[in-house]
């Protein structure tokens, strides 16, 4: 018998189980991330190593640097995870991995490291989508939660609002045109000299700011649902240098609440909208912007106001972590889907 009959045979019998706990590794940009979830909903075991203090240094992440801190991590982050789970791999019942999107080193490095496991174990291995991963947090911190619902998915690299008609089963309501959200922030955050991570600084920076201070562009492209945060970009990049040319000192604090503000206003605006035309009634948040402090007050209020459930990760789920892939690979694996030892990386991933 093959290694792959081995693998099916062995996930066919998970399929009727009552409790299966999955190990799972994700490495796909700046993280080495391990966890051991159960059933898709109870976490274990969760362990994060951040490279952020390494890249901080350069201003933003090093592909080259991270995959080589992604090697080094890897089995100590899985020894840990199974370690605060009081198991070993004899007690796992499958394994998962991110395979995209990100970076291609990065994903290779988690991606070779499961296949040496899975080979080495006869245990079956998941492949993830890392923003299905994002969206499937949602079950780790709202147990309750069931498809269908309308998710935003807001980090550095993207900006959707899909259907989850069931689970692994999506569709395009709507995404950004042009920049993510969270790359947005980024860009935002150098203008003001703030450093690498630009979002989550200058989000703390906003806090002491007016919000009415910088007037800027409300986007509105053409698809009904998407988004458009380029030229809202440009607009405050402009008002930062005009004030510099000026030899004005920069109001930090409001040129930062304006700005949040106008990004979050567009990201709860198109939000709402779609879920009030989709007939359902549960929003859930996804991804790194999810953390954001006004997203999560702003989408609390509306929440209030419109009548309509909000499901939000929690803070440790909302940037990148192996907890919501275990959760992603259940449910695929309950679909009977699993890889080969053929499993590549691959960089440019979508969701659907």
């Amino acid at each position: 018998m093959s290694v792959v009959q081995i693998w099916q045979s062995k996930m066919e019998a998970l399929r009727g189980k009552a409790s299966v706990r999955i190990l799972a590794l994700e490495s796909s940009c700046d993280e080495t991330a391990a966890a051991v979830v159960e059933n898709g909903r109870e976490i274990l075991s969760s362990v994060i190593f951040s490279q952020v203090d390494t890249h901080a240094l350069y201003g933003g992440v090093v592909p080259e640097i991270a995959s080589r801190a992604h090697v080094d991590a890897c089995d100590r982050v899985i020894d840990q995870a199974l370690k605060e789970a009081d198991m070993t791999l004899s007690d796992v019942d499958a394994l998962a991995v991110t395979y995209g999107p990100g970076l291609v080193g990065a994903l290779l490095t988690g991606v070779s490291c499961m296949k040496g496991i899975s080979f080495a174990t006869g245990l079956p291995l998941v492949p993830v989508n890392h923003i299905e991963g994002h969206v499937s947090a949602n079950y780790l911190t709202t147990p309750t939660l069931t498809p269908p619902y309308v998710c935003l998915v807001a980090s550095g690299g993207h900006s959707h609002l899909v259907r989850v008609d069931d689970y692994g089963v999506y569709t395009l309501l709507g995404q950004t045109v042009d920049d993510a959200a969270g790359e947005a922030f980024d860009k935002g955050a150098r203008a003001l000299g703030l450093a690498y991570p630009g979002g989550p600084l200058l989000s703390k920076l906003a806090e002491g700011g007016n919000d009415a201070y910088l007037k800027l562009p409300h986007p509105n492209p053409e698809g009904r649902y998407d988004y458009s945060f380029s030229g809202l970009k440009t607009a405050f990049i402009n008002a930062c240098h005009k004030l510099e040319q000026k030899g004005e000192p920069l109001p930090r604090a409001d040129l930062a609440a304006s700005y949040q503000k106008a990004i979050v206003d567009s990201l709860c605006e198109k939000a709402v909208l779609a879920l009030k035309n989709s007939g359902l009634n549960t929003l859930c948040l996804a991804g790194g912007v999810s953390a954001n402090r006004l997203l999560r007050a702003q989408m609390s209020e509306l929440s209030k106001r419109e009548h309509f459930t909000l499901c939000m990760p929690e803070l440790i789920l909302c940037t990148d972590n192996a907890a919501m892939i275990g959760s992603a690979a259940y449910f695929r694996l309950q679909r009977g889907e699993i890889a080969d030892l053929a499993l590549n990386a691959m960089p440019s991933l979508a969701l659907l």
